[in-house]
């Protein structure tokens, strides 16, 4: 049945030919982190961004978009709140920015 209806899901290795190569490494570093947080989490790739979240009620707490010259950042702790939207680019440092990846993860139940 897979892909009946809305294709084969896409993976993460068709997904980064659309990242532009100016953003990859910065792109990719915050991929791997969302993805090491711990063993449930897991990561859904869509037409344009991919979300994280814990696996059995995949809660997001990242998702991440590539743009021209930018990454947009979501993340969301809680769904009675509203999600932070962080611009990253190759400049910005990553400490806070994992800080409230880490912060989200942690949050979800």
């Amino acid at each position: 049945m897979d892909g009946l209806f809305l294709g084969p899901k896409r993976s993460y290795e068709d997904f980064k030919k659309q990242i532009p190569v100016s953003i990859f490494p910065v792109f990719d570093s915050i991929r791997q982190y969302c993805m090491s947080l711990g063993n449930n989490a897991v990561e859904d790739v869509r037409a344009h961004r991919i979300v994280f979240g814990k696996s059995l009620s995949f809660r997001w707490f990242a998702d991440l978009e590539p743009g021209n010259d930018s990454i947009i950042v979501k993340v969301q702790r809680d769904r009675k709140e509203p999600f932070q939207t962080i611009t990253v680019t190759s400049e910005t440092k990553m400490d806070e920015l994992k800080g409230m990846i880490l912060d989200a993860y942690n949050t979800i139940h």
